[in-house]
């Protein structure tokens, strides 16, 4: 007899990210534990415009992301600091192993995943400036899985 999986993680909007005058804001969920980051929006339906789930880094560093047991395509916004580096834009589900990696080949500090075709739809690209803010006081970091 197996178990059931566990049901998708749904965590708190802690963050946004405005994007310039007159242009709206993305709600954000913050993948910030190593488990949280493994997660991510595995099993979740489509994501809502204008929300998304970001996964900070503490340093900058090469950032690989894949799709296994996300049912639904997304865009995959890398960042460095305060700049776009790249998006991989509506990447394919993957619900068996092996599955794709996404990302490029330089260092990145985050990452924003988004509902395909959101990052184009509000004209997000290579350049774009990224200022995310936290909603609330960032939590104490938690112990490292």
């Amino acid at each position: 007899m197996t178990t059931p999986p566990p049901p998708p993680q749904q965590l708190p909007i802690e963050a946004q990210w405005c994007l310039e005058e007159r242009k709206p804001c993305i709600d954000l969920e913050v993948a910030r534990s190593s488990q949280q980051q493994r997660w991510g929006l595995q099993g979740r339906p489509p994501l809502a415009p204008l929300r998304g789930m970001w996964f900070p880094f503490p340093q900058p560093q090469l950032l690989k992301f894949w799709m296994h047991k996300t049912p639904s395509p997304l865009d995959m916004v890398f960042i460095d600091g305060d700049r776009v580096i790249a998006v991989e834009a509506n990447t394919t589900p993957c619900p068996n192993l092996p599955c794709r990696s996404y990302g490029p080949d330089i260092p990145g500090t985050s990452v924003v995943e988004l509902g395909a075709g959101e990052a184009a739809r509000l004209g997000i690209g290579v350049g774009s400036a990224v200022r995310i803010k936290p909603l609330t006081p960032a939590p104490a970091a938690p112990a490292q899985d």
